[in-house]
């Protein structure tokens, strides 16, 4: 039975604790990753900030798949492979072999890692808030950076590269649902006080997604590249004009 829309979920409860810091990182993703639809190298690095974070999370589901963790583990959301064949499209098959995780990505696990071990419950908040993340914010990229692609003004993306936002003949607004109303049916089994450690944890997710979005390479040169450019086209729009009306 689907709960009513007018019902104070678990999932509102969050939504309202986090609503500030969230914001800030919608800024930081406008800022940063919203240049991904510019430029490969922008959406590479931060594929590759969220990789070890996902494929963290996708390991623990199964490793705690026997406890109320387990019951998160959708099937249809599983992004690991997704993201491998990503950045194997824009870094080239032996991208792992010189690849390591940078200081805010080592961080992030060293908190995950923290958590498993002391109080497991608590990563029920990363799955919720990165999965629901990537199913909203991530799809509203996807459909900008393919639109962008369509336009040949723009000559540093290439089609492709497209599988950590493509969910087949899944309907997102289902899989939200899903998600959503499974984390309120495992919200209304846990005691107050473990309600009240997952809210909390959630500002900590939403400050370590900050810290690796912020780290993400390249937008300031791709903001260069094209101020550059549109002020070259725009200067010879200029002396076309005064050449053709002098």
């Amino acid at each position: 039975m689907k709960m009513s829309d007018q019902e104070d979920t678990f999932c509102k409860k969050m939504r309202r604790a986090t609503r500030e810091i969230h914001a800030i990182s919608d800024a930081l993703v406008n800022a940063k990753l919203a240049f991904g639809f510019l430029d490969d190298s922008v959406w590479a690095d931060g594929l590759l900030v969220f990789y070890e974070i996902f494929r963290y999370l996708e390991g623990a589901m199964i490793r705690l798949k026997s406890t109320k963790i387990g019951l998160l583990r959708l099937a249809e959301l599983q992004r690991t492979d997704a993201f491998e064949k990503d950045l194997e499209f824009y870094l080239g098959k032996g991208w792992m072999k010189t690849y390591s995780p940078r200081e805010s990505v080592i961080k992030y696990l060293m908190r995950l890692r923290e958590v498993e071990d002391t109080d497991p419950t608590l990563l029920m908040a990363y799955i919720y808030h990165l999965y629901m993340g990537l199913l909203s914010g991530g799809i509203i990229l996807r459909k900008k950076r393919q639109l962008v692609q369509k336009i040949s003004l723009y000559k540093d993306i290439k089609p492709g590269g497209n599988n950590i936002t493509d969910f087949g003949e899944n309907s997102i607004y289902e899989l939200k649902n899903e998600l959503r109303e499974t984390m309120n049916r495992i919200a209304e089994t846990l005691d107050e006080d473990t309600k009240n450690k997952l809210i909390e944890e959630s500002k900590i997710v939403y400050s370590l997604n900050n810290e690796i979005i912020r780290s993400v390479r390249g937008a300031g040169t791709v903001i260069f590249k094209k101020l550059i450019y549109f002020i070259s086209v725009l200067t010879l729009v200029l002396l076309v004009f005064l050449v053709l009306f002098k």
